[in-house]
């Protein structure tokens, strides 16, 4: 019995909480089936679905959940300082105090190893990281923590993000702050979107903490229907092809021929969109069954014609979060044309950097950068920017689509070194003479990896028409649908499930 309250209970590192484990089905559960008895009381609802959540990112982090408590009862009393104070001066010493004390928290636990690194390498000098959290603490505690390493909060990108939007947009008037602590601790940590997006403003989320509950029908449909093809997504697509290929090939790229390189490049193209549109849509799914609605977070990216069409579609939450609270503030467009591409660039590289510490991010960042700098000069003078053919938008999606996955090289290279590697096999070690063999005996995989893009590209309208069809079917269809996806979708699992590719950023 002890074992199991244990497991219920206690955090397990080897164990997170994440949507595609039987574990967080279950809690969801539990929590619909109390949320329907109190779901009409507004305080206890967000009084509930506050703890919930906390409980929620325990299981996902540990003690972490302490810095995710502490950053709801600092943006939450700034932001009424903010909205109180009577002298600018005030109200621009909260904003500022916001942005600085989320921006030490994220470089502190984010970016501590990248700062220490690169000053060594710059000056010759032997600095250590020392997690100073950990040293207080076995101090005063008796604790015995690691003070040598520093380990990365799930979702610190995400909800320190989203905080700063709170208090900055209180000071630009656009929103009022929350009337309660606990409603703005609900807003900060709603667990659906809590680790990995999307991105959620205060002016979207805040006013649906005093509405009352609501779903439709179709609502309901729409929901079920956006959680299974997230798993399916996830799970089916993402996982397989990660396991039995992609993963394979980039831990070790020189021992894959260039061709068996270039596929698993495509290969993860595809799976990091799977698994991050996967989890969103199982979020704004689940969220939507508890009468909350979540913004879209993609919309067919690689269908882009553009590398800045690509940035409206992708990761929509962040290109949009970017764009109002960095790029505007720098002076966007409004500079001149070289500012307006200056502003761009930093915009890029900081967004790179935001996904990870490391400078392979960076080039990743800097080359969107440059693509979108670049294509902007192109649209002045190229002849088919206005074209409607069918042969020019084709060309136009799949100029942007190679792009975008060649950049993805240092996107998911695990150094500088397997990036340069997979380059120089992919020029120099093609091979092409196994490609037969590597096709067939990656028959499986490539099928898979064949019937994700055709399932992307395929027409919105065909997609639309499918998600009719299941809105407008019975309830006992809808759960006989349910069951049959997910017995089809475990059948691809093959080993211990995956953590969402963006849990790490």
């Amino acid at each position: 019995m002890s074992q199991i309250l244990s497991d219920i209970f206690l955090f397990n590192p080897e164990k997170p909480l994440i949507f595609t484990r039987l574990f967080f089905w279950g809690f969801y559960l539990v929590v619909l089936l109390i949320y329907s008895g109190i779901y009409r009381r507004r305080a206890a609802r967000n009084a509930f679905l506050f703890a919930a959540s906390l409980f929620f990112y325990w299981k996902t982090s540990g003690l972490f959940f302490l810095i995710l408590v502490f950053s709801t009862f600092s943006d939450y009393y700034l932001g009424n300082l903010i909205h109180r104070a009577k002298k600018l001066g005030w109200k621009k010493f909260g904003v500022i105090m916001s942005v600085v004390v989320n921006l030490f928290m994220l470089s502190y636990f984010k970016y501590a190893y990248f700062f220490v690194d690169t000053l060594n390498t710059l000056f010759n000098i032997d600095m250590e990281v020392l997690n100073h959290l950990a040293l207080w603490s076995n101090r005063v505690a008796g604790s015995h923590f690691e003070v040598s390493a520093i380990l990365l909060p799930v979702g610190i990108s995400f909800y320190t993000f989203q905080t700063i939007s709170y208090t900055v947009d209180i000071y630009r008037g656009k929103v009022d702050p929350v009337r309660h602590i606990l409603d703005f601790g609900f807003y900060v940590s709603f667990f659906p979107q809590l680790v990995a997006g999307p991105i959620v403003r205060a002016s979207e989320f805040i006013p649906q903490l005093y509405k009352r509950y609501s779903l439709s029908m179709q609502e309901f449909g729409f929901a079920l229907f956006l959680i299974l093809k997230g798993l399916f997504k996830k799970i089916f697509i993402g996982d397989y092809i990660a396991l039995n290929f992609v993963d394979r090939v980039f831990a070790n790229p020189t021992g894959f021929s260039g061709f068996e390189n270039l596929t698993a490049l495509f290969g993860y193209s595809l799976q990091v969109y799977v698994d991050f549109s996967g989890y969103t849509d199982i979020a704004i799914g689940v969220a939507l069954l508890l009468g909350f609605r979540l913004p879209k977070n993609f919309n067919s990216p690689y269908k882009a014609t553009s590398v800045g069409n690509f940035w409206k579609r992708w990761h929509i939450s962040l290109s949009s979060w970017l764009k109002d609270y960095l790029y505007i503030p720098l002076g966007g467009n409004r500079k001149g044309k070289i500012m307006t591409d200056v502003n761009l660039m930093i915009t890029m590289l900081l967004g790179g950097l935001w996904h990870g510490a490391s400078w392979q991010f960076v080039i990743w960042g800097g080359l969107n950068g440059l693509g979108l700098i670049v294509y902007k000069q192109w649209k002045r003078i190229s002849p088919y920017e206005k074209s409607k053919h069918w042969a020019v938008r084709f060309w136009k999606i799949a100029n942007t689509f190679v792009f975008i996955t060649f950049t993805r090289i240092w996107f998911r290279s695990e150094s500088m070194e397997k990036a340069n590697a997979l380059i120089h096999q992919v020029l120099h070690e093609f091979n092409v003479g196994i490609i037969p063999e590597v096709v067939w005996s990656y028959r499986l995989v490539f099928a898979v990896m064949a019937l994700g893009y055709f399932t992307h590209w395929v027409p919105e309208r065909w997609k639309l028409n499918l998600l009719n069809a299941f809105i407008r079917t019975p309830l006992w269809a809808k759960v006989l649908i349910a069951v049959l996806m997910v017995f089809i979708i475990y059948q691809s699992w093959s080993s211990d499930l995956q953590p969402f590719i963006y849990f790490q950023f």
